[in-house]
């Protein structure tokens, strides 16, 4: 027998117990799984024990309000995609804002309508799977990409991007705040996708191409490995080679193997290899030993 489908998890936070039961009713009768939480202290230990796929939260609650919470929430890895729905009696548009800056994708105001308070979280939930799927499916291909919100904060990163920030430098925290600021300028002036970036925050020759929007509110780009304009062009015009036959050589001298070659220059393995054997009837040489050795030799002229 096939077991039956998991039930998606939402977390209500709320210091009202007539709220929280007519919440909880409405998300049964809708076939959804209901944790509660009287105060943000409390919310976080449940979140942290058991992941939840969305979290319906109070924005005014003592001790700890729902605004703090939420931000606290975004800080852990495994919860900072968790969409967080915003349930408050202020109208104010600065306390809307409050809350999507806090990390919150909507809200719905108070006394809450139980049917509109359902197709808002079936439509979060289904936004959160397409993100997640997109995700893993990055993780897995082996990309250097990550995503921020519309102020620039980091939001998700592949293993890959994160290994090449941690190579890069030491202190993660002072560089992707540096970085949110740069990405933030950056998003005000509207790139188009595929439009590449060197950015100052970015240590060594990383830079940046912009992927487009993952989501209403997340933008997508991909960590690169720029090349030195002043050595493609001296390789091209010494060698007599293609700018991409010069970036290959590049990496080469480098010591970078075919794969990661493809990798850093968005080719396949099998490219590559159709252009070393170019590359290696122009120069003369019969292996990349020799290749970069070449390559080497020219590069000390422009250091």
């Amino acid at each position: 027998m096939n077991a039956a489908p998991r039930k998606d998890l939402i977390l209500v936070v709320d210091d009202s117990p007539d709220s929280l039961g007519m919440i909880h009713q409405a998300l049964d009768r809708a076939g959804l799984t209901a944790l509660v939480a009287l105060e943000g202290e409390q919310a976080l230990g449940i979140a942290e024990k058991m992941v939840p796929d969305l979290i319906l939260m109070d924005a005014i609650m003592p001790n700890l309000d729902g605004f703090e919470t939420c931000r606290r929430l975004k800080d852990h890895p495994e919860l900072s995609s968790v969409p967080v729905i915003f349930m408050t009696g202020l109208t104010d548009s600065e306390d809307v804002v409050r809350g999507l800056e806090a990390g919150g994708v909507d809200y719905v105001t108070k006394p809450v309508r139980p049917d509109e308070l359902i197709a808002r979280i079936r439509v979060h939930l289904n936004n959160a799977r397409l993100t997640q799927s997109a995700h893993t499916a990055l993780d897995r291909l082996g990309q250097a990409t990550f995503s921020t919100d519309e102020a620039g904060i980091w939001r998700w990163a592949t293993r890959q991007a994160e290994q090449l920030l941690g190579k890069a430098c030491d202190d993660r925290a002072a560089l992707l705040e540096q970085l949110a600021g740069e990405i933030r300028h950056w998003l005000q002036h509207q790139p188009e996708r595929g439009q590449q970036l060197n950015l100052g925050a970015l240590p060594g020759n990383l830079g940046l191409r912009y992927l487009g929007r993952s989501s209403a509110q997340e933008h997508l780009f991909r960590l690169l490995h720029q090349d030195s304009d002043a050595e493609l062009a001296l390789l091209r015009s010494a060698l007599h080679v293609t700018q991409r036959e010069a970036q290959v050589l590049v990496w080469i001298a480098h010591g970078k193997t075919n794969r990661e070659i493809a990798q850093i220059l968005a080719l396949s393995p099998r490219t590559v290899n159709k252009h070393l054997e170019q590359i290696f009837r122009k120069l003369g040489v019969e292996n990349r030993t020799a290749a970069a050795a070449m390559v080497i030799q020219y590069l000390t002229q422009i250091q």
